[in-house]
């Protein structure tokens, strides 16, 4: 089977990117000659400041000004050296000066994302393992990368779990000498802190446990001497915890300090520590506004200016206290985040906010699950009380027409980030979908009209109303939970005419579905003894079994577009009652024109494996066919196909008996164990006896045919009739005799010609291996899915996951 094109994570992220710059909340540019701090002019315009990472103001603090203008005047606008060889004259006194605030000798580094990529690797031996909170910075997830290229083993968990850390500490703890875990002190999306408490207890109960905290946004407002979130829990600095703080962002200057009261540690990374070996040093200009910051943080003045944004964060806490925002997190940080749900909400409320002079960030994917948008709004010093109130006044008028704007409601946004609800019924009811529609929403095709839904839905894989009714007698009933699917049926009508049909399912999936089959090979070893490992209930889309076009849109309709909304609506109550954890809106083409709604609802655009589509018919005999094909293709279709016809003997069987639907059965789950790439659970035998039943189905069997050897079926396509499309959607194999027969190309070849012969009009083909069938002229498509997760664990596991095995590939 040709391998599958894998989804691209980084064109998953440039999607939303994109779409966040066309609504113009992203990638912009501050205008006007000067900054002020409490102003940010934006096209002319001037807007009140909150998204500012520089808490305390001191980047607009005249003395760092004057102290960076003087270094240059002196030293130069760079030093162009390693600092391995010599530091320029400014550096000692910095480090002193840091050494004080820590009460411990320092390393400055560049920033904070070379720190990481400087200290991981000296710091994390061979023989040791990290822990990686989900939430933990970008550039901490970056730099273990370098450690899995070592084969020292990287895992997850999710946020603040305490539980699951300990027990991955114990699991990891048998084999590895120290084992990190690599957290925040503040979080910079939610302003949420690490449990330091809590993890010092377990540093206590596990000397194996070392910690590492980027504090980069604890820095300066928090702690003595400014040193931190981090330090003003922990006191001293215990040898089991290494710590990078910054001189950057609420320090006011530029680049990062490594902190570590191990000392065979600090002399390591001091000197091999990557980036600090072979890097520029920091500009004089950097080192002197960092020395006038540090004399500020040595002094008393510090404190009043943590006093001061404390108070100012307390007056923003008071005010939004007294209204019914969605606060994600309630706690004492500089940084906040309002929920919005979907992007286009999210969109929305920034850019009314800035029609009202106020600059907040966007918090989006992947900084946060696509679903879970929100607007990040930080307090500073720079902010005055009464901009602050005017601040929440915007939020509370600008919020509800956010909503209204986009369709939605505050409840909706509620349950998207688990927060408490307002009054409201959870029943799923379809009257409540009132207005222009009239909306079924059904458990059973027998529930939906069966010539409406053929008219519209028909002809298409093997979801007409026949095909669906086998689906659902077929994944009912089943001992294994992954084999009992939920069905549901929308119709939304208007004067009696369908705007919008379509059929979802939720089922247990394997969250490798569409990995690389080295992801699968590994996680199948692991589910030998847990069968369910990484797997996630799913709402889709169709059904793991379908493919084709499962959504109608009447786009000539005025209000389809009101109808989608509806859908959306549908969704998201669908999701809650099944308790998905995970949409998968199926098969669209890349071009399609619902791509922007799709992300506008935060669903995020995934590739799918290849599908093939045969719709040559215009020959009349096998050997019309064959001259119909290119040189190439006849060429193959002579070595790989005509060599191999005088051997076997291809039956069309509308039924098999007991024995044969055995064997067939048999070879389903050989292709089954073999096809990685494309992971789903074995479909229950129940399903095949089923289609050996219905007169719709039937099955091209090869079996051997040479006079010396025991009859015996080598293959089987199992073959749906839907009107003009014929579907051969499963496949079994004897791999034994795969090649010796040429057994899966004769079956694609005989496949074409029974289509002919039926009438048939179209071949749906299916998922995977498109070389092949495109040397018998099949067209290949190239399909894509949206995806909507819960939250972003899961996937970013399966991404660790991936990249340990391409490293160790």
């Amino acid at each position: 089977m040709a391998k599958i094109k894998h989804n691209n994570f980084l064109d998953s992220v440039d999607d939303v990117m994109v779409r966040a710059k066309e609504e113009g909340v992203l990638h912009l540019y501050a205008s006007g000659s000067t900054l002020s701090g409490r102003y940010l002019e934006i096209d002319g315009k001037k807007h009140y400041h909150f998204g500012t990472t520089g808490y305390l103001g001191l980047e607009q603090d005249p003395r760092l000004k004057e102290a960076a203008i003087q270094a240059i005047r002196d030293c130069g606008t760079q030093f162009p050296l390693s600092k391995s060889y010599i530091s320029h004259p400014l550096y000692e006194e910095l480090e002193h000066n840091m050494a004080a605030i820590y009460n411990t000798p320092v390393i400055i580094t560049k920033n904070s994302t070379l720190g990481h990529l400087a200290v991981l690797p000296a710091a994390v031996r061979d023989e040791d393992a990290v822990i990686l909170d989900h939430q933990v910075h970008w550039s901490v997830h970056h730099a273990t990368e370098v450690l899995k290229t070592r084969g020292i083993p990287v895992e997850m968990i999710r946020h603040n779990n305490l539980n699951m850390l300990e027990e991955k500490l114990r699991e990891l703890g048998q084999r590895a000498e120290k084992v990190w875990y690599l957290a925040d002190g503040v979080y910079s999306m939610y302003g949420d802190f690490a449990p330091i408490d809590e993890l010092m207890g377990l540093v206590r109960k596990y000397p194996q446990l070392h910690l590492y905290f980027d504090d980069v946004h604890g820095m300066s407002w928090k702690g003595k001497h400014g040193s931190g979130y981090v330090m003003s829990v922990l006191q001293e600095l215990p040898k089991q915890v290494l710590l990078i703080g910054t001189l950057s962002k609420t320090f006011g200057a530029s680049g990062a300090t490594v902190v570590t009261t191990d000392r065979k540690l600090y002399s390591r990374i001091k000197n091999f520590g990557g980036p600090l070996t072979f890097s520029a040093q920091l500009e004089p200009a950097s080192v002197a506004a960092a020395i006038a910051s540090s004399r500020i943080h040595l002094s008393d003045e510090i404190y009043e200016r943590q006093q001061d944004l404390q108070n100012r964060i307390s007056h923003f806490n008071r005010l939004l206290s007294q209204t019914d925002l969605p606060l994600i997190d309630h706690n004492d940080s500089p940084v906040h985040f309002i929920g919005t749900g979907t992007p286009a909400t999210g969109y929305e409320l920034v850019k009314l906010m800035m029609q009202d002079g106020f600059y907040t960030n966007l918090g989006i994917f992947p900084a946060v699950p696509v679903k879970n948008t929100g607007v990040r709004i930080t307090i500073s010093k720079h902010n005055e009380l009464e901009d602050i109130t005017g601040l929440v006044d915007a939020l509370s008028i600008n919020y509800k027409l956010a909503l209204e704007h986009t369709q939605t409601s505050l409840q909706r946004v509620r349950r998207a980030f688990k927060l408490p609800e307002a009054k409201a019924s959870d029943t799923l009811d379809a009257s409540k979908y009132s207005g222009r529609f009239q909306v079924s929403l059904e458990s059973s095709i027998t529930r939906i009209n069966k010539e409406l839904w053929n008219t519209y839905m028909g002809g298409k894989s093997i979801y007409d109303w026949e095909g669906l009714r086998l689906l659902e007698e077929s994944f009912s009933g089943n001992e294994e939970q992954e084999n009992n699917w939920e069905f549901r049926y929308l119709v939304i009508l208007h004067n009696q005419e369908p705007v919008l049909m379509t059929y979802l399912t939720c089922a247990l999936w394997k969250d490798d579905i569409f990995s690389k089959k080295e992801v699968s090979a590994y996680l199948e070893k692991e589910r030998k003894m847990n069968p369910y490992h990484l797997t996630s209930r799913v709402l889709s889309l169709g059904s793991l079994i379908t493919e084709g076009d499962h959504l109608y849109i009447d786009f000539n309709h005025t209000d389809w577009l009101e109808a989608l909304n509806l859908f959306f609506r549908v969704l998201e109550d669908l999701e809650r009652e099944f308790q998905a954890e995970m949409i998968v809106l199926r098969d669209f083409r890349k071009d399609n024109r619902l791509h922007k709604h799709f992300n506008l609802q935060g669903l995020v655009r995934m590739d799918m494996p290849e599908s093939a589509r045969f719709e040559q018919f215009d020959w009349e005999s096998s050997a019309d066919f064959i001259s119909s094909l290119s040189k190439k293709s006849r060429a193959h279709f002579r070595k790989d196909i005509a060599t191999f016809q005088e051997h076997v003997d291809v039956q069309i069987r509308p039924s098999l008996n007991r024995v044969e639907l055995r064997r067939c059965y048999k070879l389903y789950k050989k292709v089954k164990k073999a096809n990685l790439g494309l992971n789903t659970f074995t479909y229950p035998f129940q399903l095949f006896q089923n289609m050996n039943a219905h007169n719709a189905y039937e099955f091209i069997v090869l079996c051997n045919d040479d006079d010396d050897k025991y009859r015996l079926i080598l293959g089987v396509m199992y073959c749906y009739k839907s009107g003009k499309t014929y579907v051969p959607n499963l496949i079994g194999l004897d791999y034994e005799y795969v090649n010796e027969y040429g057994v899966y190309r004769q079956l694609l070849y005989h496949t074409i010609l029974r289509a002919k012969e039926l009438g048939m009009e179209r071949i749906d083909f299916g998922m995977t291996a498109g070389f092949e069938k495109r040397k018998l002229g099949a067209e290949v498509i190239e399909n894509v899915s949206y995806v909507q997760v819960r939250d972003n664990y899961k996937l970013e596991s399966l991404g660790i996951l991936q990249g340990a095995t391409d490293k160790l590939s």
